[in-house]
């Protein structure tokens, strides 16, 4: 007989989704950097444009590197906080690009394909556990997200 964790899911399956989630997590801290370095460095034409779509995309990482936190804490696991745990499961790397937009964005993109993709992956554990919070965390991510990847590439289009 499974044993469940305090909010009533598999314990086993609760700590291969904080798992997971501390992937996450991973990714979206050094996303999270990176954009701060584009925001703060961003030069040339387009500098009033992006300098200001940095920072909300930064100020928008930040609310959901908290939230992954506390609920990785709600599964009853506990959150990764060092850079150096970071780095070891981030595949979203630094970016020592910060000045030139069009790579900024291009980067941004890449990070939102990466962070996508492990969001998917937790939904669909957490569907099969049936972990509604976490799901619907996942399903608006996505859902937002997406349609950042949409604007961002709409950006770099030269149709």
């Amino acid at each position: 007989m499974a044993t469940t964790n305090s909010i009533g899911l598999d314990s086993e399956k609760s700590e291969k989704l904080a798992s997971l989630l501390n992937e996450l997590l991973a990714n979206y801290s050094v996303f999270y950097q990176n954009t701060r370095g584009y925001h703060w460095n961003i030069k040339g034409e387009k500098f009033f444009e992006l300098h200001v779509k940095f920072e909300e995309l930064y100020n928008d990482l930040i609310l959901k590197i908290d939230e992954v936190a506390e609920r990785i804490l709600t599964l009853g696991h506990t959150p990764n906080h060092n850079f150096t745990d970071y780095h070891q499961l981030s595949t979203v790397k630094e970016s020592k690009e910060v000045s030139d937009g069009i790579k900024a964005v291009g980067n941004i993109l890449e990070s939102f394909k990466t962070i996508i993709g492990i969001q998917r992956k937790i939904l669909s554990l957490s569907a099969e556990i049936e972990d509604e919070g976490t799901n619907a965390l996942m399903s608006d991510y996505i859902r937002a997200q997406e349609k950042l990847v949409w604007m961002y590439s709409s950006f770099l289009s030269k149709k």
